[in-house]
């Protein structure tokens, strides 16, 4: 097993949080004609997403790929590129990195991230120059339970 991470662009997403989990399950069965490994294809976003983390994460395969050392083998990673997203499979090991990495890269590229790994499904929204999380179905927290009373959820 891998943790994956999809970063999207934000406008090509509906905005439930159901209809995100169709949109996501379409995009997974990898049915766009063309080979996912090329970031021509994807937004001007996207492609400097990627820019920026192969340099941290570089990919196993493909053109991108660099020569992997035993120490790098950890932190090579799988990227599966559509014409809206950026789906990036990394080892267990590198979960919290990848986490930060991925997240500090799409607010920066104004791109919204979906943490596919995650028993909550995070899904997160660039807003006014900052990422928001958009939908959560982890346990709800006290505060989270407090807001619900006091019915001040968005």
């Amino acid at each position: 097993m891998s943790y994956d991470l999809m970063v999207f662009e934000p406008d090509a997403v509906p905005a439930s949080h159901a209809e995100f989990l169709d949109w996501y399950a379409g995009q997974t069965k990898w049915g766009e004609d063309h080979s996912y490994d090329d970031p021509a294809l994807s937004s001007a976003n996207l492609r400097a997403w990627f820019e920026d983390m192969v340099e941290i994460f570089p990919p196993m395969n493909g053109t991108f790929a660099k020569e992997r050392t035993a120490e790098g083998e950890a932190s090579s990673s799988d990227y599966a590129i559509g014409a809206d997203f950026i789906y990036v499979s990394f080892a267990w090991s590198e979960e919290e990195a990848a986490y930060m990495t991925v997240a500090r890269l799409a607010e920066k590229h104004r791109l919204g991230l979906f943490n596919a790994s995650s028993s909550g499904e995070e899904v997160w929204f660039p807003m006014e120059g900052r990422m928001m999380l958009a939908h959560d179905k982890s346990p709800p927290t006290l505060v989270g339970r407090i807001k619900d009373l006091l019915n001040m959820r968005e």
